[in-house]
């Protein structure tokens, strides 16, 4: 359920951040939007890290937080 939530999450602030950009800047925002995910994404690897799980088990699961969200601010830039 988390990792549903994170990934509904990541969706929206990804189309947060290029609709409230210029459409000049919206190569710039996906951009923006990248970066800040993959810390956010970085920050949740390393929560589930600190509570004993490996990164073997947690690597899989963060690929998908983090790609998800990711390809789809990329496809909305895409579109537009």
């Amino acid at each position: 359920m988390r990792t549903l939530v994170l990934i509904a999450v990541g969706i929206v602030l990804a189309v947060l951040f290029l609709r409230l950009a210029p459409a000049s800047r919206r190569t710039l925002a996906a951009g923006a939007f990248t970066v800040v995910w993959l810390g956010a994404s970085c920050w949740n690897l390393a929560t589930g890290l600190s509570h004993g799980y490996t990164l073997a088990e947690e690597l899989p699961i963060h690929a998908v937080l983090f790609g998800i969200p990711v390809a789809a601010a990329w496809l909305l830039w895409r579109r537009r």
